[in-house]
């Protein structure tokens, strides 16, 4: 029996997140480049998104560039910006005609005209989209979004609009760049690493943590059943006991 045909489709994470990771590694595995890395990436990207669809997962975000991945080669980093308007051109209609969403958080106004243009463009051709909402997460850090939480907080303090003993976990987590979007219940990250690199650090507080040594570019939609497969196995229990649940 396939991990597929084990999922209890009545007991689904409602959201996956992904960090994927490995993709200058494993290029430089064949002798590569980094970027060969990123473009194979790509087709790992459609086996995940097209994995959620098939089995009714809602909600997907990808981890696609970190604030801190600016520090890489400007070759690289002109690469992937390409890159991303490339499959974005390449995807738009394939999301529509499969009713995904896409969603984009994170400083988006550092990324270069282009590939803002094309996000706004493909993000407005798909806003009416709800069998899937796919999140990329660009130029992103989760403590810069914390702190831009709490800066927007304190403003409306200040301007008399929210009083102090007001703010609570609603409060915040509608300061949040994921407002509207569930927290996730699954995080997946590839390469073997075992950390969550400035990832959803207030949204992941009680998020089920899988890795996998697999490269991202050799992930497939397979792993994705596997993945949520061994989430359905283990009990989340929020602070509670067993015998509560």
């Amino acid at each position: 029996m396939s991990f597929k045909q084990k999922i209890n489709p009545e007991a689904l994470p409602q959201h996956v997140a992904v960090i994927m990771d490995g993709n200058g590694r494993w290029a430089k595995g064949f002798g590569k480049l980094r970027i060969f890395g990123h473009q194979n990436g790509v087709t790992a990207v459609r086996e995940v998104l097209e994995g959620c669809i098939e089995i009714g997962v809602p909600y997907l975000t990808l981890y696609a560039f970190s604030s801190e991945n600016w520090n890489r080669p400007k070759m690289e980093i002109n690469a992937l910006m390409e890159l991303l308007v490339d499959t974005l051109a390449k995807e738009t209609k394939t999301f529509i005609e499969n009713d995904i969403r896409l969603n984009a958080i994170g400083n988006i106004s550092d990324l270069p005209q282009n590939c803002q243009a094309k996000l706004e463009d493909t993000i407005t051709l798909t806003k009416n989209n709800s069998r899937c909402v796919l999140t990329l997460a660009l130029s992103y850090g989760a403590r810069t979004e914390i702190i831009d939480a709490t800066k927007s907080i304190a403003k409306q303090v200040a301007e008399g609009k929210l009083k102090v003993d007001d703010i609570d976990e609603k409060v915040f987590q509608n300061s949040l760049y994921t407002v509207g979007i569930p927290d996730p219940d699954l995080m997946i990250r590839t390469s073997g690493e075992q950390r969550i690199s400035n990832y959803l650090l207030y949204q992941m507080a009680y998020t089920e943590f899988c890795f996998l040594q697999k490269m991202w570019p050799e992930f497939t939609r397979d792993d994705l059943f596997e993945a949520i497969y061994n989430y359905q196995q283990r009990e989340r229990r929020f602070g509670k006991t067993s015998e509560q649940l």
